[in-house]
């Protein structure tokens, strides 16, 4: 078996994202959904809906009547918060382990994803899109293939890194070549095992705009985008963080301002705390 056999057999071990988030994206996405719809997808899921009620109960809240049921739960937080929970939670697992061949210490790259996220959105929302919880989900996902590629790209530390000093590679290239794989094309074979549509799958193969048309996409180029943010912020620069690609035509594409991206960082922090104040409930 070669590298990439093993490699493609390891990620079989990760936490499948549950059927139930996928529904939950779909239903906010759709204009036409209501709480009811929302409720009788969550309904039957015994964890997400004790969560969620657990999170409303919380003291972060401080509410006088206890809530204790699924619809006043989501009437309470709203659609989209209740959709952020669902995916925040189901992708926790797998996200939260250390990550030593990306010198990425225990919650790092979960606080990284979740940041990507964040930041996303808010890009999402500046150049007015409509599928922001897409956008949301795909910038939280993008690195699953860090999870299963530390151990190899551990195991191979010292190639990948000559190659980038002397050969002047990204560390995702160097990663490639050593390999054979890289963490976001292992990402999207992930994506598209757990039956992700095919636009998912490509913006998590592509975050880093390897494939030239992908920086002609939006969705993809935001993506991007808030990888780079959080890089200038030094939210999850472990090893790969320090040999990046930067190509500075995709901020001219999308128009963003230095006022924007400080308008971000400004905003950033305090929904930060938000959403890890009411994870930690979950």
């Amino acid at each position: 078996m070669n590298d990439i056999d093993a490699i493609i057999k390891k990620a079989d071990k990760l936490r499948p994202i549950p059927q139930v988030a996928n529904k939950v994206m779909l239903i906010v996405q759709d204009p036409d959904s209501s709480i009811k719809d929302l409720s009788e997808v969550i309904l039957y899921d015994q964890a997400v809906t004790a969560n969620l009620l657990k999170i409303c109960n919380s003291a972060y809240f401080g509410l006088r009547r206890e809530i204790d049921s699924l619809h006043q739960a989501i009437v309470f937080l709203g659609m989209d918060q209740v959709a952020d929970l669902v995916l925040l939670a189901s992708a926790a697992g797998n996200f939260k382990i250390q990550q030593k061949g990306y010198d990425l210490r225990e919650n790092d790259l979960w606080r990284y994803s979740v940041s990507s996220a964040l930041i996303a959105r808010d890009l999402a929302e500046m150049k007015g899109l409509k599928n922001n919880h897409f956008i949301f989900t795909a910038a939280l996902l993008k690195d699953i293939g860090k999870v299963v590629m530390s151990q190899y790209v551990s195991d191979s530390f010292d190639k990948i890194i000559m190659l980038v000093s002397k050969d002047g590679l990204s560390f995702r290239e160097a990663e490639k070549e050593v390999t054979g794989l890289d963490h976001a094309e292992l990402g999207g074979l992930i994506a598209k095992k757990w039956k992700f549509s095919d636009n998912m799958v490509n913006i998590i193969r592509n975050h880093h705009l390897s494939e030239k048309p992908a920086d002609s996409d939006i969705e993809t180029s935001i993506v991007y985008l808030a990888d780079i943010i959080c890089m200038m912020m030094g939210i999850g620069v472990g090893s790969d963080g320090l040999a990046y690609r930067f190509y500075p035509d995709v901020l001219d594409s999308l128009g963003f301002s230095e006022t924007d991206f400080q308008q971000i960082m400004v905003n950033f922090s305090v929904k930060f705390q938000k959403v890890e104040d009411m994870i930690n409930k979950v």
